[in-house]
């Protein structure tokens, strides 16, 4: 099988019998080899420089939202208040001093980020952001490199998909980004097929759309170990519910489990380590079959270690946080043996 460090970086690749579904369950969690990930489902656009600055304008909020995860140090910063963008400044121009980041490239961002306005305007040019934000989203994750999963929509005329394949080959050209294209089929040789390092065996199908797929975000990208996902609002929300209480210490989000090293890890939303906890917060796309499956494997494996696993959806995380809370709050006094609040 194929190393995911091994798909070429400089141009777009096609990923032969694999979809987007298939490539997000096979990197959550990253695997060791893989690059930083983020999947792109595109919009419509006439041109390539139109289809590249809503390429570079999704990145640019994907690096705001990992923010701080990519400039150590300014976890204690908040808001632009103050001292604050001196501070913030500082410490991106000395972080880009002992690494391949451009300073000041690096202080705007850094800049945007704590004064969170994520769609403000930059003043570098497309080639120095598309280099500049892979760098960015690579360090989040710990990674050496950033690749692009274009997701592409049915229907695109000949000329869309000359728009598409072009502002593909634009990004993984002057970004150095690896840009792997999946969904519907493309009309073009341009873009070389290569076989991803995916199990067979979980690929087997194409799921349908479910209802509401329309409504899906346009960038999607993994958690960062120890943070809520920026992108996912039940786990932000769910968060600053548990904050309040004293008995929720001891959380991490985003962890990564492995049984012993040459299991596949299992990442998990919430952990309560102590107490051997899993709280899993799901959206609409655990409704898909291949990923319901792939939810009870991992659910099967946690338990037979040891693990108790509670399952929400993001709809009742949101309509109800303080319900969520109080049944976790049950399962972990009972797991400590304390009397229950």
């Amino acid at each position: 099988m194929r190393s995911w460090a091994r798909l070429p970086v400089g141009r777009p690749v096609w990923l032969d019998g694999a979809d987007t579904e298939a490539v997000a369950l096979a990197t959550d969690p990253l695997p060791d080899d893989a690059p930083a990930l983020v999947t792109y489902l595109p919009a419509d656009a006439r041109s390539t420089t139109g289809f590249v600055a809503a390429v570079l304008c999704e990145l640019q909020r994907t690096a705001v939202a990992l923010f701080p995860a990519w400039l150590p140090g300014a976890e204690g910063l908040d808001g632009p208040g103050g001292a604050g963008m001196a501070a913030v400044r500082t410490l991106a121009l000395r972080r880009a001093s002992a690494s391949d980041h451009f300073g000041p490239f690096l202080a705007e961002l850094a800049e945007l980020a704590l004064s969170g306005r994520p769609d403000a305007p930059s003043g570098f040019s497309p080639e120095t952001r598309a280099a500049g934000l892979a760098r960015v989203i690579a360090t989040s994750f710990g990674r050496s490199r950033a690749a692009l999963l274009v997701d592409v929509p049915a229907g695109l005329s000949p000329a869309g998909q000359e728009v598409l394949v072009a502002g593909c080959e634009w990004l993984a050209q002057r970004g150095q980004l690896g840009v792997w294209l999946t969904g519907a089929p493309l009309d073009t040789d341009r873009v070389p097929h290569v076989t991803p390092p995916l199990d067979t065996k979980r690929i087997q199908h194409v799921t349908p759309p479910l209802d509401g797929d329309e409504g899906r975000p346009r960038v999607s990208y993994p958690a960062v170990a120890g943070r809520p996902h920026p992108g996912s609002r039940s786990e932000q929300a769910l968060e600053a519910a548990l904050a309040r209480y004293a008995w929720a210490a001891g959380r991490a989000w985003n962890q990564t489990y492995r049984p012993h090293p040459l299991a596949a890890p299992v990442r998990v939303d919430l952990l309560w380590q102590d107490e051997r906890c899993v709280v899993e917060i799901d959206g609409p796309e655990h409704r898909r079959p291949r990923t319901f499956d792939e939810d009870r494997r991992r659910d099967v494996r946690l338990q037979l270690a040891g693990y108790a696993v509670l399952r929400f959806t993001d709809s009742h995380v949101l309509t109800d946080p303080q319900a969520v809370v109080r049944q976790i709050e049950l399962y972990l006094s009972r797991r400590r043996g304390t009397p229950e609040g």
